[in-house]
């Protein structure tokens, strides 16, 4: 089997012992040769300078590519212009772009609501200095009508100029090989690179799945609930519940692997030795 590209998502620390955690996390992780590490915006889009120091902190203590997200948080069109000749100032050449939620503390519209929106932005500003990623939904976005509106909304940020997606995370995967054939008849042709979030803590999982509209196949949720709070258990099962779903996606084309590691290095790691075993 190839070995998979990958690369790490990561969220802003908001304090001093998250930021130890943080930096255990990617030195573990950045010597595994990934694409690329991404920074969040948090919760509710939230940690703007947060983002902007995570980001300016891992670019300047590792050689690996960091890709900030953008979100719709802009007050004007200057700030994002200003926000962005930073990023490119420091080297950054990579960035995910989504819709999101606007920052607290920020009041009143913006001159940007959807991402296809940022994405015209950035290309016009900025040509094609930035590899821009898109997020997708192979189980469809919460505020989804319909797959056809789905589609219709991803073909926007496309053809706005996104070079590549990112999945929301999923465990069956013919929902993303379905989504692709979507893709295809629709006329995308993107790579789009499936989100996988390990599973380490079922509670955790349950609340962020009926947030984000992720589905947690019934028989997954019901030996998860077995085993109560039993957490070894839990991160063994999960464990070889993703690794079956990742092998599953590499046979079929899937071309690598963005993995949700929630500042936590341990499941990413082992996850990815059994990738490359």
């Amino acid at each position: 089997m190839v070995k998979p590209r990958i690369s790490f998502e990561f969220f802003p620390p908001r304090t001093a012992e998250q930021q130890l955690i943080l930096e255990s996390t990617w030195q573990k992780l950045a010597p595994l040769n990934p694409d690329y590490l991404s920074v969040t915006f948090g919760a509710g889009g939230s940690t703007l300078e947060a983002t902007r120091e995570t980001v300016e902190a891992l670019a300047a203590e590792t050689e690996v590519p960091v890709a900030p997200h953008i979100s719709c948080m802009a007050q004007n069109e200057e700030m994002l212009r200003d926000i962005l000749t930073a990023y490119r100032d420091k080297g950054v050449k990579r960035l995910v772009v989504l819709r999101g939620d606007r920052p607290e503390g920020l009041d009143g519209p913006g001159p940007f609501q959807y991402a296809n929106e940022l994405v015209s932005f950035i290309r016009r500003e900025f040509g094609e200095h930035f590899h821009i990623e898109v997020a997708c939904y192979p189980e469809f976005h919460p505020e989804s009508h319909s797959p056809r509106d789905e589609l219709y909304y991803f073909k926007q940020k496309v053809e706005a100029g996104a070079d590549g997606a990112v999945t929301q995370y999923f465990y069956n995967a013919d929902a993303y090989f379905g989504f692709l054939d979507d893709c295809q008849r629709t006329g995308i042709d993107i790579p789009v690179t499936p989100g996988i979030m390990p599973i380490t803590n079922y509670k955790q999982l349950s609340r962020f799945s009926a947030m984000c509209g992720a589905e947690i196949p019934q028989w997954i949720r019901r030996r998860l609930e077995g085993f109560g709070d039993d957490g070894a258990s839990i991160r063994a099962f999960g464990l070889d519940v993703v690794t079956a779903l990742c092998e599953r996606l590499l046979q079929g084309g899937a071309p690598g692997f963005h993995i949700y590691t929630l500042n936590r290095a341990n499941a990413s790691f082992l996850l990815w030795q059994r990738l490359n075993s």
